[in-house]
């Protein structure tokens, strides 16, 4: 389909007196926006912010992709994911939309496909089937190919809902797995081209690439390959923040694997309530050289009988989830295990803060320059003195209490 040429000719895409300034192939240009018609504009697919909820959707009809040829019904699908991702934000836009219009222009590519503005159009299509009125989206028409210009179009995506849909946010595994899809998967993009899409620096987005590599092996490890919706439904973005900072600080490769399929098993028993909480106690832990190996041994045991869990469920969903979680004794063991060494380190720390604090004291008292004692006045060497007479009665009370 050719939007321009179809539209101008049955009267469905509107010439606009606006312009909307793009920058594409790091060339700033101004478009012209037209206003087009509904029912010939369909949703972006390829979209961060819905990819949790087409890998739900795939999962539950078992299909690998969206027809697409049946136009109304596939955007009756994604109208739906896109309201359920954010609803208060659909509310507030379609208000705004009603009030003043439509106040920025979207962009689509000349067979219909819009790559910015899936809300604005969903609010359109709400306050059309409200109305009753037809409604017109204002958008620039590119002539690109999603096949041929593919990083081209992501790019720009990126760039433009960064910008402009930023002020509304992303959900914070939609960024994960678009980060995932785009870099790792596909490697449609390179980190600094992601980065300079984003106006983020490069080690930022190398980092969220860490943590999107955590979250594919985490859902290996419970049987549910590239199922994001899992991953929302966990909310694991903050404990996926936590164990990465931990896994830093191991160096043993043996002892990080290990370490990282106790994190994965307790994000899938979840248990404690509340899950980054939960894992920065692990990390209190893992900080400790002198009981991670302990705490290690003692938890693959527990991770070994939620592996015989899994292993009755070669392919997990959310209902195999609730089944597996149902195992209190393997919550309650974790639960118990991990509590039981916070409290060692816990212990530990504070036994050996008598001798941090008397290390930090000494330390203080060795870099005093003596050679200035003498050029102080007397009333300076006076309150010095002072101050020396009071740290001798500490120390002879620290003694007294070491001699008992």
């Amino acid at each position: 389909m050719n939007l321009l040429k179809d539209g101008f000719e049955e009267k469905s895409v509107i010439a606009n007196d606006t312009n909307k300034r793009l920058v594409i192939d790091n060339i700033s240009k101004d478009y012209p926006v037209y206003k087009i018609r509904l029912d010939k504009l369909y949703y972006n697919d390829q979209n961060d912010r819905i990819a949790t909820w087409m890998a739900q959707y795939k999962v539950e009809n078992n299909i690998d992709s969206v027809d697409v040829s049946d136009q109304d019904n596939y955007n009756n699908i994604i109208h739906e994911f896109i309201t359920e991702s954010n609803k208060e934000a659909i509310k507030k836009t379609q208000l705004n939309i009603k009030m003043v219009g439509q106040q920025e222009s979207g962009v689509v590519l000349m067979d219909g496909r819009i790559i910015d503005g899936n809300r604005r159009f969903t609010c359109l299509r709400n306050i059309e089937k409200e109305t009753g009125k037809t409604q017109y989206f204002e958008a620039v028409v590119l002539d690109h190919s999603i096949k041929t210009n593919a990083k081209q179009i992501k790019m720009l995506e990126l760039m433009l809902q960064h910008g402009v849909d930023e002020k509304v946010g992303y959900n914070p595994i939609d960024r994960l797995v678009g980060i995932y899809t785009d870099i790792i998967d596909t490697k449609l993009l390179t980190v600094k081209e992601y980065a300079d899409s984003v106006n983020m620096s490069e080690s930022d987005i190398q980092l969220e690439v860490e943590k999107a590599n955590l979250m594919i092996e985490f859902l290996d490890f419970i049987n549910a390959p590239k199922q994001f919706h899992i991953a929302r439904h966990f909310n694991i973005v903050d404990p996926l923040k936590e164990l990465h900072m931990m896994l830093k600080k191991v160096k043993d490769e043996e002892k990080k694997e290990d370490l990282k399929n106790a994190v994965f098993a307790q994000f899938l028993m979840q248990p404690f309530g509340d899950t980054t909480r939960y894992t920065r106690k692990i990390k209190k832990i893992a900080s400790s050289n002198r009981f991670l190996d302990e705490f290690l041994d003692e938890q693959m045991e527990i991770v070994e009988r939620v592996c015989e869990e899994l292993e009755q469920h070669p392919k997990v969903s959310n209902k195999e989830i609730n089944i597996i979680r149902s195992n209190e004794k393997i919550k309650s063991d974790f639960l118990h295990s991990t509590e039981k060494f916070v409290n060692r380190v816990d212990g530990d720390t504070t036994r050996n803060q008598p001798i941090k604090q008397t290390e930090k004291a000494f330390d203080s008292l060795d870099l005093i320059d003596t050679k200035i004692l003498k050029k102080l006045s007397e009333e300076q060497r006076s309150e010095i003195r002072e101050k020396l007479d009071m740290i001798d009665q500490i120390v002879l009370s620290i003694r007294s209490e070491l001699d008992v």
